[in-house]
């Protein structure tokens, strides 16, 4: 008799809004499956009842157009495999702490999504030569803290990154239609951002020729140097170069001898072009092995290490990606006050027995 297939399962930090990680240690291949695609909200989901196949775009624009979903899949598409990370990824290992969802290494997923690049339907609509951003604006909505009113998820987009060729409306993952809860039956997909730019549920794109100033844009999603005030704030755009270690687990405990050291690499700028490993504490540093997709597109790449350990004790193994342009993951994070965008050098402790 066969033992029973035993499954991972997302991690649960909240329940209202589902806030949810990725097991991403025991994440293997080029995509995720939607059922374990981390799950990041900041309201409850909208009803199906309230989320329509279509969307508006308008505002600067000269022929104010509806977009359906049957318009989409009638238009030339694109399918690119593209990681999104939430910006709070790994906040939890800010120090000192900073307040939000305390995110391990799990709120980062990727697969493949495909649907029609936003620009088309820009041009569709007439964009005029003033323009400055688009207003995205889904489905969700509800009550901030910081505030009484009614607020849905909104941001904008510079025009530039709008009208990027692979900044796409996306109908379908992996294959199959958006689920509900990853934005069906239309999103946003903006590669090399965080994701908090892929907006799901999408309700309206308004064309506007000044900066807009909502609360998900101008005071969430902005990183703050100081504790104490705003000076030198910007807003979180880019991904980091990053790197996260996914086998062996923090204090595993290994027998001496061959292990192999795994994980991966992205960065939102050009591609990852080197990850070393350390596994003396960083003293000294080697070349993990990068495992080249077929179809890298704006996904993370896999890697491995094979480590000898011929001596018992406790080992600290570290990792750190660069990028192709020349970005390379720092041994302190930049802390900042909301706990956006931590990629410090990845650290994990190993005893060896």
């Amino acid at each position: 008799m066969r033992p029973p297939l035993i499954r991972p399962y997302l991690t649960t930090l909240s329940l209202t809004p589902e806030n949810q990680e990725t097991p991403i240690n025991f994440i293997d291949g080029g995509h995720v499956d939607n059922q374990l695609f981390y799950r990041r909200n900041h309201f409850s989901y909208p009803g199906m009842t309230n989320v329509n196949n279509w969307f508006l775009v308008n505002g600067l624009v000269a022929n104010p157009r509806w977009f359906s979903l049957q318009d989409l899949r009638g238009m030339p598409s694109k399918t690119f495999n593209v990681v999104l990370e939430c910006a709070g990824n790994k906040r939890s290992l800010f120090e000192p702490k900073t307040p939000g969802e305390q995110w391990g290494k799990g709120a980062i997923s990727q697969g493949y999504w495909k649907g029609v690049p936003l620009r088309v339907l820009l041009e569709q609509a007439g964009v005029m030569g003033n323009a400055k951003e688009i207003v995205v604006q889904g489905h969700d909505f509800g009550k901030r803290t910081d505030t009484d009113s009614l607020h849905s998820f909104t941001r904008s987009l510079p025009i530039e990154k709008a009208c990027h060729p692979d900044t796409i409306v996306a109908y379908e993952y992996n294959g199959e239609p958006l689920p509900l809860k990853h934005g069906s039956p239309l999103r946003l997909i903006v590669p090399q951002w965080y994701a908090m730019a892929s907006i799901k549920w999408l309700r309206q794109i308004r064309v506007i020729d000044f900066s807009y100033e909502g609360p998900f844009h101008s005071t969430d999603y902005v990183y703050y140097p100081n504790k104490e005030n705003d000076e030198g704030a910007y807003p979180v755009t880019t991904m980091n170069v990053n790197a996260t270690i996914q086998q062996p687990l923090d204090m595993d405990v290994k027998n001496t001898g061959k292990h192999m050291i795994k994980g991966i690499a992205w960065s939102g700028e050009g591609q990852i072009i080197k990850v070393e490993i350390s596994t003396d504490g960083g003293r000294t540093w080697a070349e993990a092995d990068l495992i080249k997709e077929s179809d890298v597109g704006y996904g993370w790449t896999n890697w491995v290490y094979e480590w000898h350990a011929a001596e018992k004790g406790e080992f600290m193994i570290l990792a750190k990606a660069t990028d192709s342009q020349n970005r390379t993951q720092p041994a302190e994070p930049f802390w900042n006050r909301k706990g956006y965008g931590y990629n410090a050098i990845e650290i994990i402790t190993v005893k060896i027995e």
